[in-house]
């Protein structure tokens, strides 16, 4: 036994010499580059036989001898710090993967416990009409919930999951319109007077001020189409007109913000959640149905229409509303009928409401996206760049208008102002020359809008002229802007001069501005 120990010692002697023999060949060679006093013997010993030409090759090899040390050093100074961080980087990214492993871990446990929560809710849709008081004290203590909130869940719990159905919303109509009785309306109303009172009662209890030519272009496109289109500058009223006619019916236009993420109609109906197995209804959905339940004029305001392409989720819209016949106003929600769907949504369909119109506001600029001539064609745009001037206006109350009347108002001035045959023909003359010369027509879309929009126009207190100078401004000249204005500058003064043969040098004003406006761009 003591001849192995002795080996043993011996063996591990020779392995620790060698390491030891490492450390000090390295700490020795590292003594040995730092050491000063030998650089300066070597000087000694050599420096005696020394020109000047040798001291400065000796200074130089100093030189650059003591740099490759300094380099050496600062190289290892690197490698260390990388190896450091490297080090450091191994550590963050262990953390940050435990980091992940443990909130993976808290999502898991927080979705399990979601689906619980979610499965006692469907099951309480079942709850006693008696049990309402109890879901009223359980309310009160879930805090930051308006008391809005707490009505709407407080009402959908008591409801039965058969009276509920898929559409929450649509069901909560029909329960508040059974046995509607309808309000007493205005029927004896003209369309001057609307104007008047519209325009009085913006300025007398809103603070708004509107020239009366924008009420009557406002008012007169409400018989040409369901979409209108108010552009121009920021803050000068666009939304605030729609919304202040909402007020002056009694029935306050419903605001739709446009967000930039709109693509499709979902963003306007809705759409089906296959998880809850509920139709996620929105605002604008349920005022189409409370629509259908009466005889008043509804707005729906776009605001901000341009911020996403309005031809995306509009596009049904504007498909539907060009039908021939507005019994061809459907809109598919959903592929099949439940049993308890809504009284007036009908094997997955809902016409949509006569009396509805959607109001666009859009402002031009480099945040926004150009309204296409798809959409343009299909609307009444009205140009809005000026704040209007204050003027004294006498107290004025709301109006109990229905559409039925509104409408007979517009069929009326139809029938009693209707374009003139010579209006027409120098119209077609018109339309000719802007082929031959532009190459553009005006469609026969347009001329229809230009019967019922001039009839109405001139009903509300304008001229015939007046609003045909509007509609060709509007829906045809605008159409230059995506012509080669460089090309056709030189056409623009024999276009206004054949209109000044046509209509008059005095008439077409706005339309002859607008087409300078244009000639100046180049």
């Amino acid at each position: 036994m003591a001849s192995l120990a002795t080996f043993i010692k011996d063996f591990i002697g020779v392995l620790i010499d060698g390491v030891v023999a490492i450390f000090k060949g390295i700490f020795g060679g590292i003594a040995q580059m730092f050491n000063i006093p030998a650089y300066i013997d070597v000087f000694k010993q050599h420096s005696g036989g020394f020109n000047a030409g040798a001291w400065i090759l000796a200074i130089l090899v100093a030189i650059v001898a003591f740099a490759l040390l300094l380099g050496l050093i600062f190289l290892v100074y690197l490698l260390i710090r990388k190896y450091i961080r490297f080090r450091e980087s191994l550590v963050s990214k262990e953390e940050v993967l435990n980091e992940m492993g443990r909130l993976n871990r808290e999502i898991i446990k927080l979705t399990k416990e979601k689906d619980k929560i979610l499965a006692m809710k469907v099951s309480q849709l079942g709850l006693r009409p008696e049990d309402e008081e109890e879901l009223r004290e359980e309310g009160s203590e879930e805090g930051e919930k308006t008391g809005e909130e707490k009505s709407e869940e407080i009402d959908r719990k008591i409801l039965t999951d058969e009276e509920i159905g898929r559409f929450y919303k649509l069901k909560m109509v029909d329960r508040a319109y059974e046995g509607y009785v309808p309000p007493v309306y205005n029927n004896e109303i003209r369309l001057p007077e609307i104007c008047d009172m519209f325009r009085n009662f913006a300025c007398s209890r809103m603070g708004l001020f509107y020239e009366i030519k924008i009420i009557r272009l406002f008012l007169a496109s409400f018989a040409s189409t369901r979409l209108l289109i108010l552009q121009g500058i920021s803050g000068t009223g666009k939304t605030s007109l729609p919304y202040a006619f909402g007020k002056f019916l009694q029935k306050d236009a419903t605001i739709a913000s446009v967000q930039p993420s709109w693509r499709d109609r979902t963003e306007i109906f809705g759409y089906f959640n296959e998880f809850t197995k509920r139709f996620n209804e929105t605002e604008v959905l349920k005022k189409m149905y409370e629509a259908k339940y009466t005889d008043d004029v509804y707005v729906t305001i776009l605001d901000e229409m341009n911020i996403a392409r309005v031809e995306y989720y509009f596009a049904e819209l504007l498909s539907i509303l060009e039908m021939p016949t507005r019994d061809e106003w459907v809109v598919d929600l959903v592929p099949s009928a439940w049993p308890n769907d809504p009284k007036m949504v009908v094997e997955g369909r809902m016409k949509l409401p006569e009396n509805m119109w959607y109001i666009g506001t859009a402002n031009n600029d480099d945040s926004t996206f150009a309204i296409t001539d798809k959409v343009y064609d299909r609307a009444m745009p009205i140009d809005i760049n000026t704040k209007g001037k204050y003027f004294d206006a006498p107290y004025t109350e709301n109006l109990s208008l229905s559409f039925t009347h509104l409408e007979a108002l517009f069929d009326e001035a139809k029938d009693k102002f209707r374009v003139s045959q010579d209006s027409l023909d120098k119209i077609a003359m018109l339309d000719d020359y802007v082929i031959e010369h532009f190459r553009l027509a005006f469609g026969n879309r347009i001329v229809k809008q230009l019967k019922d929009f001039v009839p109405a126009y001139v009903g509300c207190g304008g001229t015939e002229i007046d609003g045909l100078d509007y509609v060709l401004k509007q829906k045809v000249f605008r159409k230059f802007e995506s012509l080669n204005l460089s090309f056709i500058r030189d056409e623009i003064d024999g276009l206004i001069s054949y209109m000044d043969r046509l209509f008059g040098k005095a008439n077409m004003q706005e339309s002859k501005e607008y087409l300078l406006r244009l000639k100046k761009l180049f």
